[in-house]
């Protein structure tokens, strides 16, 4: 069962992991981390990313414009530019690590404590990757509701909504913890060899010959 078990837990935590890591980089390129909509003009829907801003219009299709300086920016957005850049560097280093881990790849079989080393510093790269990605995209949400809720700002002023980029990021926090967590947990679990397993039985079956000789009279 068990070698059975730790092969698909392992391919079930490299897929989740994959996943997380390509939904975690494109977040970082998304521009719909906050939505603005205009009661004044319906027809017109900003949006602000880490690295433009764009306006949504129903006639003319999208139009964007780059960030003119990184420090103009909001420290909130700042800070999660550095953050979504190491959580898809240590999103790929773990992939990178833990596959050459995998017990289906036939490089380095022999060695197995290397091959549980590197699964279970790939795990660790990915709960890195999950939580760094989780904290930017958290703090622009918890940003965005206080200033949604700021009693100082009149109410005729429009104000920042949560944008689709936050939800694709949590949820590719969320996958990358998983995949770590599965990958971590195939390193607890015994995998039985099925060399082993023949030389156990052939032996034995030695020490039944071995008896019945010398119980012959």
């Amino acid at each position: 069962m068990a070698l059975v078990c730790r092969p698909m837990m392992q391919l079930s935590g490299i897929l989740f992991s994959l996943l997380g890591w390509v939904l975690s980089c494109l977040t970082t390129y998304l521009p719909q981390w906050k939505n603005l909509n205009l009661e004044l003009n319906e027809l017109e829907i900003w949006t602000m990313g880490l690295w433009q801003a764009c306006v949504v219009q129903e006639e003319g299709g999208m139009q964007c414009k780059d960030f003119d300086s990184f420090l103009a920016l909001p420290p909130e957005l700042r800070i999660s530019r550095i953050l979504m850049f190491f959580s898809n560097g240590s999103g790929l280093l773990g992939l990178l690590l833990s596959g050459f881990g995998l017990d289906c790849l036939k490089i380095g079989e022999r060695q197995q404590e290397q091959k549980k080393r590197l699964l279970l510093f790939g795990g660790m790269l990915f709960w890195i990757s999950g939580i760094t990605a989780i904290v930017p995209v958290s703090w622009v949400a918890h940003s965005t509701v206080q200033e949604f809720w700021d009693e100082n700002v009149p109410d005729i002023v429009p104000r920042w909504d949560f944008g689709e980029a936050l939800f694709v990021g949590w949820l590719a926090g969320f996958c990358l913890v998983l995949g770590g967590s599965l990958l971590n947990c195939t390193i607890c679990s015994t995998e039985v060899h099925p060399s082993s397993v023949h030389y156990a039985v052939a032996e034995q079956q030695d020490q039944c010959q071995h008896l019945e000789t010398e119980t012959r009279p």
